[in-house]
């Protein structure tokens, strides 16, 4: 009788959990954490048409939140929602934080919104404080690729909490993500809304697989992380608050764009028509064909071919 009561009891506790990756978290209930967002956008490692000005090359400000395995900010695969979509398009925070609210309020599901300032370089470092919970031990982000067409970076769900215990440290390498809702493939592509709109992916070095495409490097197997996210537990101290956590900013972007040097092979036009013969009647003319350089190499690519062929020929119109 006693192991039957006992058996009830486990059940009904286990049947009142929530479903998901974080319904096994039993760390005590609250922890804090720095996270430090590191942009690697640089021209040294992704040297196809870098944005150098209107505007360069920079990160809009960081827009996530703590929850639970109920909600879903993004996910790959999947549509995103309006808010994600102004954000990644427009770097508009609004619709989406009024999403984030409402899922707390109906399901209980978010825990708490964190935000850090923008980096006005492609290179550079922003940081912030998050708290989780152990009922809400997911973080998820989205950081826009400004300028873009609506290309993000971010994480999805990451769960901080192993069983009994809060992870002290930990760094994920971000690659860039198409939101699906315009359809440009250059980062200064004016806007072009995707009818229908198409879900979530992940942008390689091969796909899409269109040379006009900025992430478009067919010799890589796979791109270079465009940033880096790493969240440090925050010790408390004697007094029960969290210690300080200090970053520790790149000295200069030699030391980020030292870590990948991606060679960019020069592209060149197709030829043109060949031109008018030249030369002296009765005897072996010349004619000329050219093209133009579309994309100087970089970072030891492949350099550019002559831009003129010529070719002999017969002289016409002649008496």
């Amino acid at each position: 009788k006693v192991i039957w009561t006992l058996l009830i009891t486990i059940l009904g506790y286990a049947s009142s959990l929530p479903v998901g990756d974080d319904s096994i978290c039993t760390a005590e209930e609250l922890a804090k954490y720095s996270i430090i967002f590191t942009g690697k956008w640089s021209q040294t490692a992704f040297p196809k048409q870098y944005p150098l000005y209107r505007p360069p090359a920079q990160w809009s400000s960081m827009l996530g939140v703590t929850h639970s395995s109920d909600y879903s900010m993004w996910k790959k695969n999947e549509y995103a929602s309006n808010g994600v979509r102004d954000f990644a398009e427009k770097g508009e925070a609004w619709v989406l934080m009024k999403e984030i609210e409402e899922a707390g309020e109906k399901i209980q599901s978010v825990h708490g919104i964190f935000s850090a300032p923008a980096i006005s370089s492609g290179t550079g470092q922003t940081s912030t404080e998050l708290e989780v919970h152990s009922r809400h031990p997911l973080v998820s982000f989205v950081v826009r690729i400004v300028p873009s067409p609506d290309w993000f970076v971010g994480i999805d769900s990451l769960n901080l909490c192993e069983g009994d215990h809060w992870m002290e440290e930990v760094s994920v390498d971000l690659f860039p993500y198409d939101a699906g809702t315009d359809s440009g493939f250059t980062f200064s592509s004016p806007n072009f809304a995707t009818i229908p709109q198409d879900t979530v992916t992940e942008i390689t070095c091969s796909s899409p697989s269109h040379p006009a495409n900025s992430f478009y490097y067919p010799k890589l197997k796979n791109l270079p992380p465009i940033a880096q996210v790493t969240m440090v537990k925050l010790k408390k101290n004697h007094l029960g608050l969290p210690a300080p956590y200090l970053s520790v900013p790149a000295k200069s972007n030699e030391i980020i764009d030292s870590v990948s040097e991606t060679p960019l092979d020069c592209e060149v036009s197709q030829w043109s028509s060949w031109g008018l013969c030249r030369g002296l009647c009765r005897k072996t003319g010349t004619k000329i064909r050219t093209r133009f350089v579309l994309l100087q190499p970089a970072n030891n690519g492949m350099p550019c071919p002559n831009l003129d062929e010529e070719t002999g020929c017969a002289p016409e119109n002649c008496v």
